[in-house]
């Protein structure tokens, strides 16, 4: 209830902020892209909120960066995915913002300086100047920069080569993600590249962070628990409602890789199971067994998810979270009926 009652709202506040920035852009593709990222892509930053209710998190400073930066996400995506741009420097300039605004000190960049389209009226720079500010007064932030740093690099480097030319993108995105893959045996080239997609792990530990006595060791458990399981999880739901659109759109989709329906369920849970498994060893593990089963819920409940033979899929996973899950699904399924999702 705290989520519905304090979070969700404030995300709409921040969100109305952000378009009232970005409403000032010179450039009008800028400005399409960017209302089209908050209208279309707002339950991504209505999801990553609950982490600003984390118990050691301070709930104003959290939310605030959670909202600026999965904007700065989405926005990003758009601009890459929707504008007709293919060029690589053009992508690695753009997500030079996300290394920035999770860095307090030094210098911004020319985010635009390979993009066609350049005049933002200093949206994108006011998104990164917002992150700064709220990990500025984190007291635990050192301790997890490098690792939150690390997640963002993953993030660059996936979302750099799946915008490639469509005749370049499998290629290069296969070789950089079996690169990852050592370090994490017994996971496909594409589920690591799916669990790069996720912001989740970058919230819970600017989260953390807000606790002075937080401890490396807690950090590298959060790193284990969260990539690749939680976070894959996270990003193979997404891709598993949106694969219908993505393949009748030409999109790249991670589980159009598994070799049957069955096989994508099976690996989808498997990913369930270690998800809980490893965040039983965290602080405060109930926090993360109520994500993961949000996560079910949120991406189960919309309708694409029980379309055709998805169904099944959809009816399984969901009993893998258990009871709560599924009373978590029923409440989504009210709040999209209520436009509130």
């Amino acid at each position: 209830m705290e989520y519905l009652k304090q979070a969700m709202p404030e995300v709409d506040i921040q969100l109305n902020k952000w378009i009232g920035c970005c409403i000032c852009a010179g450039d009008d593709e800028l400005k399409k892209q960017a209302l089209s990222s908050i209208e279309k892509k707002k339950f991504h930053a209505q999801g990553g909120s609950v982490y600003s209710l984390y118990p050691s998190a301070g709930f104003g400073e959290a939310v605030s960066f959670i909202v600026a930066f999965q904007t700065i996400s989405d926005y990003l995506d758009n601009l890459s995915d929707r504008a007709g741009v293919t060029d690589e420097a053009a992508f690695r300039e753009l997500h030079q913002a996300m290394f920035d605004a999770v860095s307090p000190t030094g210098a911004l960049h020319d985010y635009y300086n390979s993009y066609p389209y350049k005049s933002d009226g200093a949206y994108l720079e006011r998104l990164v100047e917002a992150c700064r500010l709220s990990i500025g007064k984190l007291p635990a932030f050192s301790k997890v920069s490098g690792t939150v740093l690390k997640y963002v690099r993953l993030y660059s480097d996936l979302q750099t080569y799946k915008h490639l030319e469509l005749n370049r993108r499998e290629k290069i995105l296969k070789k950089w993600a079996e690169a990852c893959l050592d370090e994490y045996p017994g996971i496909r080239w594409w589920e690591i590249s799916a669990a790069a997609g996720s912001t989740l792990g970058i919230f819970l530990l600017i989260s953390a962070a807000n606790n002075p006595e937080f401890s490396e060791n807690d950090v590298d458990l959060m790193d284990k628990a969260y990539f690749p399981w939680v976070c894959g999880l996270h990003i193979l739901l997404d891709y598993f409602i949106d694969s219908e659109e993505d393949l009748k759109s030409g999109d790249l989709n991670f589980t159009a890789y598994y070799e049957s329906a069955r096989q994508c369920r099976e690996r989808m849970a498997f990913f369930i199971e270690r998800a809980f498994r490893e965040c039983a060893s965290l602080p405060h593990p109930e926090f993360h067994y109520t994500v993961i089963r949000g996560l079910l819920a949120m991406y189960l409940s919309d309708p694409k998810a029980a379309s055709g033979i998805k169904k099944i899929t959809s009816r399984n996973l969901l009993k893998k979270g258990g009871s709560r899950a599924l009373i978590y699904f029923h409440l989504c399924r009210l709040l999209r009926r209520m436009n509130k999702l």
